[in-house]
């Protein structure tokens, strides 16, 4: 579970660095973020329902 969190975060930052580049904006780094929290959050919930 903490190995599937870290490749998130680290997904999160490189898509929100891309972005930023891309965009020139800060707000699209956040809301990957936030939107990786949620993911992360939600799939460890359905692992827990799973088992």
């Amino acid at each position: 579970m903490l190995n599937r969190a870290v490749a998130f975060l680290i997904i999160a930052v490189i898509a929100g660095a891309l972005e930023l580049g891309v965009l020139g904006g800060v707000s699209a780094a956040i809301a990957n973020i936030l939107f990786v929290i949620f993911l992360v959050f939600l799939t460890h919930f359905t692992d827990r329902a799973v088992r």
